[in-house]
């Protein structure tokens, strides 16, 4: 038996200081973990803003070149002047052997501009430990395997309990029918498993880097619209959801339905076989448009990428 829940709009102000305090918390950590991707992943090849470039940087790595200099070229570049940098990547170029390491420079100028985060105890790699410098001269490989399964388990834990709270608050929503607030509330899960799988694809093939910016929208645009929802309905039902004359407006997800009939899938009897005509349909368009914009942009940024690469 089908049980009833209290709408959005209906909820105690106490509920829904508590729902919006989370959802706000949330949406600002949100922002705060696209900024760091911008930092970090976004600072690969040495230009700020998130390209193709920076995944394949990050996670099949910058095979022309080694650890050190993807970095002194990429998110550490900031952290020391051009001729700091260069001395480095001299000696690096030169075999990065320990007799040559006072000599030349190099050591002077990451005691200076590096130990102070790389130190003793840091979570990042010790440079005051030779033997872990060394390690970073050899060839760019991205991310280790172990590196990624750390961080996979780290995602694949803390998102969905996220999204667990926001797909939750989002149930209480009114403005859909229940078929389309569940696959609003599932998407999420989808995205995040491509992509966690996509940094593993990427890890052995470039070509896969699509798929990483692909996934990482859609769980975007998935968070953004569940919260747009549920915030409005919180506190702006009157104003966005009914007419002027009061009377509720047609639900969203009535639009998807009028699509329907438009391709004909209204004559599917079941909602199985409509969400497959519908996807059909939707497979259809979105075919067409990676063939005449998707494909050939592709092609640009596979031909782009290997022209620097030689």
């Amino acid at each position: 038996m089908a049980r009833d829940f209290s709408s959005l709009r209906n909820l105690d102000v106490p509920v829904k200081v508590l729902f919006t305090g989370y959802l706000t918390t949330v949406a600002v950590g949100y922002l705060m973990a696209l900024i760091q991707i911008l930092f970090t992943h976004g600072m690969a090849d040495g230009k700020f803003g998130l390209s193709m470039d920076d995944i394949v940087y990050s996670y099949y790595g910058n095979r022309s070149g080694t650890v050190l200099e993807t970095k002194l070229n990429g998110s550490m570049k900031e952290n020391a002047s051009e001729h700091e940098r260069f001395i480095i990547m001299q000696w690096v170029r030169d075999g990065a052997e320990q007799g040559e390491f006072a000599e030349s420079g190099a050591e002077k100028v990451i005691q200076e501009r590096c130990v102070m985060c790389h130190g003793k105890g840091a979570p990042v790699p010790d440079f005051t430990d030779f033997n872990v410098l060394k390690e970073l001269t050899q060839q760019d490989e991205g991310a280790t395997f172990g590196s990624l399964t750390r961080v996979s388990h780290i995602h694949l834990f803390g998102i969905s309990f996220i999204f667990m709270f926001v797909g939750l608050i989002f149930s209480f929503a009114e403005t859909s029918t229940v078929k389309y607030k569940s696959i609003a509330i599932g998407m999420p899960y989808l995205f995040l498993l491509v992509d966690i799988l996509s940094w593993w694809l990427t890890k052995l093939h470039p070509m896969f880097a699509i798929l990483v910016i692909l996934a990482g929208a859609g769980m975007a645009i998935s968070f953004a619209f569940m919260w747009s929802v549920s915030v409005l309905e919180m506190w702006a039902f009157d104003k966005v959801f009914l007419d002027a004359a009061g009377q509720p407006r047609p639900k969203w997800s009535s639009v998807v339905e009028t699509r329907l009939r438009q391709i004909g899938c209204d004559d599917a009897l079941t909602t199985t076989k409509r969400i497959a005509c519908m996807t059909q349909s939707a497979g259809l368009q979105l075919w067409r448009l990676w063939l005449n914009l998707g494909l050939p942009w592709l092609k640009q940024q596979i031909d782009s990428y290997l022209a620097r690469k030689n």
